[in-house]
């Protein structure tokens, strides 16, 4: 289990994912920040980045913010 730092651009016209850190990341998605779709993308491409299933990827803190803390099993 490892924990990771993101912050999220959502909304944004290119979808970017730039890594900062081995556990920070920079991230922008193109979908809004509504209906919780920019936080389902951003959890696709955390799980595709540490080549594991989308169920292992969650958002532990910042659900509702762009600086979240996620955790990857």
């Amino acid at each position: 289990m490892q924990y990771v730092n993101i912050k999220v651009t959502a909304g944004a016209r290119k979808e970017i994912f730039r890594e900062k850190s081995p556990y920070h990341f920079e991230i922008s998605v193109r979908e809004k920040a509504e209906r919780n779709m920019a936080n389902a993308r951003v959890l696709e491409l955390v799980a595709g980045h540490f080549k594991v299933p989308l169920k292992k990827v969650r958002i532990v803190n910042g659900h509702r913010h762009p600086s979240k803390l996620l955790v990857v099993d």
